[in-house]
């Protein structure tokens, strides 16, 4: 059965602990959840209708796939899980396309995923994808680091995607956070 309700930031945690995610993975989690929070914020202080909540617990859950692989499948794994638990498709969908700057429709293919969007679209998608990548372990990493990053693992157009969120989302919000 699927719910609309979310879970609370409690049992988030607790989920990430039934699935046996690593203290590193669940610091990491926490961390970016802290910097997605303040994000909403300072876009809801800018006027933008964005659902703090969702946000919140979508970064709580991102990378709940870790507890199961360390590749970039971890997103579709992550998906599946919250989707067996029965929670809200907004929530899944964060989780789905939270990993660099999006997937294309040809790399998912590449990657054997089934067909489906899995670049962020709502602003509660980017906002969640902006904040991991400005998070490395469980501190704050300038964004060049992580560009530097993806693209010598994932190529220059993975790269190039996360900057566009970060330049969308600063765009929106300004030099805070």
């Amino acid at each position: 059965m699927v719910s609309d309700k979310l879970p609370s930031r409690e049992q988030a945690l607790q989920l990430l602990r039934e699935n046996q995610c690593s203290p590193k993975v669940i610091k990491h989690c926490k961390a970016v959840a802290k910097l997605a929070v303040e994000t909403a914020e300072a876009c809801i202080e800018k006027g933008l209708k964005v659902d703090s909540e969702l946000v919140e617990i979508g970064a709580l859950l991102h990378d709940i796939g870790r507890s199961k692989a360390h590749s970039v499948h971890h997103a579709v794994i992550g998906a599946g899980i919250l989707k067996a638990a029965g929670l809200p498709e907004p929530l899944i969908s964060i989780i789905k396309k939270h990993v660099g700057g999006g997937i294309t429709a040809n790399e998912a293919k590449q990657l054997g995923w089934l067909k489906d969007v899995y670049a962020p679209v709502t602003l509660e998608e980017k906002i969640v994808s902006y904040a991991d990548k400005l998070i490395g372990n469980a501190k704050r990493v300038p964004i060049e680091e992580t560009l530097k990053e993806l693209a010598s693992k994932h190529g220059q157009d993975a790269a190039e995607r996360a900057l566009k969120i970060h330049k969308e989302i600063k765009q929106l919000i300004g030099e805070y956070p």
